[in-house]
């Protein structure tokens, strides 16, 4: 297997000319835009447009880093479109309030709603050998993956493998959440599987302003990191991120089965590493987010008594709850209420964290069985 490259540029602000200029030299280190796109080719733009934010709060990718992309593939000769799915409400919707639209209204660049799922064979799945994507996703010429680098309540972090995600519509993923049920190491499967399948031609991640803390919606806290990666391989950009960041490798669930399973490359001295060098950019006091260990392989007489005081937990600030029912009407497993207050019914809880990621406020954050506390002393 040949050693896959991953570029790491400095880039301060979101200064559409800087931008440009950073994103283009990261894109011409793996062997410039025509190397992965075609004159005539209709290319998706895939941020992440998670859910109605201004950019600044760090939720979605930045307009800036959309509209180089956008600029490169013109350039190209090729068309760009961008799309999402969003958990709640539509990619227009969400590309309006985060600046994306501004932006493909600049260039004429239609925005599309990943809203219609089938049914595809997946031979090659490592573990998944059918999957339900979006029909529009499938039938572009070719995907740029534009993640931006968050923290994740279930996964840890989300790169370049969580965010093609996306990819599944919006009323489907829930259905993957109950598929894979407290199995986090099931769910990160599928990620690789879906991510394996599409198989996006390049990445570009917006880490200029970054989130840790209690992400990836708005309870998280944006941070200035000033860096671009870029990689044609997800799995190795996600293992350089993750060591740039400090955390250990196989925090990141999607690395870890990656490993356990030998797909691609994650052994970081097999990485080429263009641009900056990872000690020259790394990260020392980045804060993540609990580690949710939502699924332990103990003896099944055990895991009913330990999975609840063992593992992490959604947990709602009644104070800052708005009780616009969001949460309920996203829970997979139907296992939210509203009455006078959001209720959670602790033990049938999968532990998806779909609630944490979609509230508005803020108001849903990580909280720790008993023992896992102790144990963490």
């Amino acid at each position: 297997m040949n050693s896959p490259d991953v570029v790491i540029k400095k880039c301060n602000d979101y200064v559409n000319e800087e931008v440009y200029r950073i994103v283009k030299e990261s894109v011409d280190l793996l062997g410039g835009i025509g190397a992965f796109i075609k004159k005539g080719e209709r290319i998706l733009l895939k941020p992440n447009l998670l859910s109605a934010k201004p950019p600044d709060a760090a939720v979605t990718t930045h307009p800036a880093v959309v509209r180089a992309v956008i600029q490169l593939v013109r350039e190209a000769g090729a068309t760009p479109v961008v799309g999402d799915s969003p958990g709640i409400g539509s990619a227009e919707k969400v590309a309006q309030k985060c600046g994306i639209a501004a932006v493909a209204k600049e260039f004429g660049v239609e925005i599309i709603n990943l809203a219609q799922s089938i049914s595809v064979e997946n031979p090659n799945g490592k573990t998944f050998k059918r999957l339900e994507l979006s029909k529009e996703a499938i039938e572009v010429d070719g995907i740029i993956n534009l993640p931006k680098l968050k923290t994740h309540a279930q996964m840890f972090l989300t790169l370049g493998v969580k965010n093609m995600f996306g990819c599944v519509v919006g009323a489907r993923k829930p259905q993957w959440h109950m598929a894979a049920g407290v199995d986090t190491h099931a769910f990160a499967r599928m990620l690789i599987d879906t991510y394996l399948f599409l198989k996006p031609r390049l990445t570009i991640v917006d880490g200029i302003v970054g989130m840790e803390g209690n992400g990836p919606g708005s309870a998280g806290d944006p941070r200035r990191l000033g860096l671009i990666f870029a990689a044609v391989d997800c799995i190795a950009l996600d293992r350089v991120i993750t060591e740039v960041l400090g955390a250990e490798a196989d925090a990141l669930l999607t690395t870890k089965v990656a490993e356990e399973d030998e797909i691609g490359v994650t052994d970081i001295n097999e990485i080429n590493i263009l641009g900056e060098g990872i000690e020259d950019v790394k990260i020392h006091d980045f804060k993540f987010p609990p580690l949710v260990g939502a699924e332990f392989r103990l003896p099944f007489s055990l895991h009913s008594y330990l999975r609840k005081p063992l593992t992490a937990r959604p947990s709602i600030n009644n104070k800052q709850c708005t009780l616009c029912n969001m949460c309920v009407d996203i829970c997979p497993p139907g296992i939210m209420t509203k009455t006078d207050k959001i209720n959670i019914d602790d033990d049938k809880c999968i532990r998806c964290f779909c609630c944490l990621e979609i509230c508005p406020e803020g108001a849903i954050s990580v909280k720790d069985g008993w023992l896992k506390r102790l144990i963490a002393r």
